[in-house]
């Protein structure tokens, strides 16, 4: 069992590659992303759900199993953050980029609330609520950057 939420927390292993794993987990997350991007938006949703869920339980039982708080190698609160930016994005690559860049930004620097949830809730939904958070943020500036000059 612990094999299996290993797999799963750390996106099939991606998040042990060497040096920036949440960037390696973010880059990862473009491959499922792109075969689900055109989904009904209610489904595309309900995988964000099950996503968030999963995501939940597996990082809080990996902090366990690795015994390190939010440890680097987790990367499906990443992938989850990816998928959020990536809502509704452009069919354009150029698009999936800049909302690749958007996302790490928000999540390296952490602005309020992202940083608030990365500070004071701990646990699997610590985890998964900052990169949401991050996610969120870069969703935004996404279709807002688009809007404005991607047409």
């Amino acid at each position: 069992m612990n094999q299996l939420i290993m797999a799963l927390a750390t996106g099939l292993y991606v998040g042990k590659i060497g040096k920036a794993p949440g960037t390696w987990g973010s880059l990862a997350a473009l491959l499922p992303w792109y075969f689900i991007r055109d989904l009904a938006l209610p489904a595309y949703l309900l995988v964000m759900v099950v996503l968030f869920v999963v995501g939940f339980f597996v990082s809080g039982s990996a902090e366990k199993i690795i015994d390190s708080p939010d440890a680097g190698c987790i990367v499906i609160d990443e992938i989850l953050g990816m998928f959020i930016t990536l809502t509704l994005a452009p069919h354009h690559p150029a698009a999936w980029i800049l909302g690749f860049i958007l996302f790490r930004i928000f999540d390296i620097f952490k602005p309020f609330p992202v940083s608030w949830f990365d500070r004071h809730i701990h646990g699997g939904i610590g985890i998964m609520m900052d990169d949401v958070m991050a996610g969120l943020y870069a969703l935004i500036c996404l279709q807002l950057i688009w809007r404005v000059f991607g047409a």
